[in-house]
């Protein structure tokens, strides 16, 4: 009956401790209630059977119900029923700029590095909802190729549709795909502002020096994250593509420029990680993912429903019945 029930003032509970009490009294004063006749003799009385007097009882029955139902609305009863609703306070925009070079290919992580870090970074992209995420692409120039965006469908749509192609010019500019990150981001309202670049190679190409785009970074209050993505030592690596269009293969030597990134990473408030197979550059994205959260601020709305009227309503019902009752059926016995 009271599943789901608090009772605020749970204290008046204690007077229920005045029901056998006054039941006890009831039976001691009964007697004292009831007038009496005394007669030598009923012979010249007509015998006459009446219930009446008997259930004369069920009026301090009554009492007692309405006194129990006043207690309980008095302990005043409730229900509640609790929502809560998440908004983002402070949102993060982050970039993330692909190296799509030939080296991206390379089959140390399965199946070869760059639908490696498709996965993993689509799982990324999931599990931040509450963020504008853009996409910048870069070998030996760069390009954007999403801009920061909330809708993530768009996002990840486009993040599919990374893939090695001739089109952008050969080699690894590092610079070049910092600095487009820093431009696609700089002007950005969020609380924190960060970029996540990832390549397999050395800087080797593009026109900006990749230590003047870690300055701008730093002049506006970008925060990048850097990972060197290949094992160390040789991998099975393209060299060469065939008439039909296919790569050719062999062991090369994995050459990733981890001063240089860890320099950026450093003067720019970020770390550097280095992935050499697919468990560790899911590692990084999920350690990423836990040094910038989202601050989320979750708002509880409680709605009261008070449960003690219908009690007291009852329990005057139950005195206005007991009233009736001892003014016109049991008038005679009071």
């Amino acid at each position: 009956m009271f599943e789901g029930i608090e009772f605020l003032n749970k204290e008046f509970f204690w007077l229920f401790l005045l029901l056998p009490i006054a039941i006890g009294w009831y039976i001691l004063k009964r007697k004292q209630q009831t007038a009496e006749l005394r007669m030598s003799s009923i012979k010249g009385f007509k015998a006459r059977q009446s219930l009446l007097p008997k259930l004369r009882p069920i009026l301090f029955v009554l009492r007692l119900l309405a006194l129990a139902f006043l207690i309980t609305a008095l302990a005043r009863p409730r229900t509640s029923d609790e929502t809560t609703r998440t908004k983002t306070t402070k949102g993060i925009d982050i970039v993330m700029a692909i190296d799509v070079s030939a080296s991206m290919l390379a089959k140390d992580l399965l199946p070869n590095r760059l639908e490696a870090l498709k996965k993993v970074a689509s799982e990324f992209i999931q599990g931040r909802p509450n963020d504008r995420i853009g996409l910048v692409e870069y070998a030996g120039e760069s390009y954007t190729k999403t801009p920061i965006t909330s809708d993530k469908a768009i996002v990840l749509r486009s993040l599919r549709d990374i893939k090695y192609n001739t089109i952008i010019e050969g080699g690894t500019a590092i610079g070049m795909g910092l600095a487009t990150s820093v431009n696609r981001i700089k002007d950005s309202k969020a609380k924190s502002k960060i970029i996540i670049l990832l390549t397999d190679g050395v800087n080797n190409s593009g026109f900006i020096d990749p230590k003047i785009a870690s300055e701008l970074a730093v002049e506006y209050g970008i925060k990048v994250y850097t990972i060197g993505l290949g094992t160390n030592g040789m991998a099975l690596s393209p060299y060469s593509i065939l008439p039909n269009g296919n790569f050719q293969y062999r062991r090369v030597q994995v050459e990733i420029d981890e001063k240089l990134l860890n320099e950026i990473a450093d003067v720019t408030g970020g770390k550097y990680f280095r992935a050499t197979n697919n468990k560790k550059l899911k590692e990084i994205y999920n350690e990423i993912n836990k040094l910038e959260k989202t601050d989320i601020e979750e708002i509880k709305y409680t709605t009261y429903d008070e449960k003690y009227r219908p009690l007291v309503l009852i329990a005057l019902g139950i005195l206005l019945m007991e009233v009736l009752l001892r003014s016109t059926l049991f008038r005679s016995f009071v």
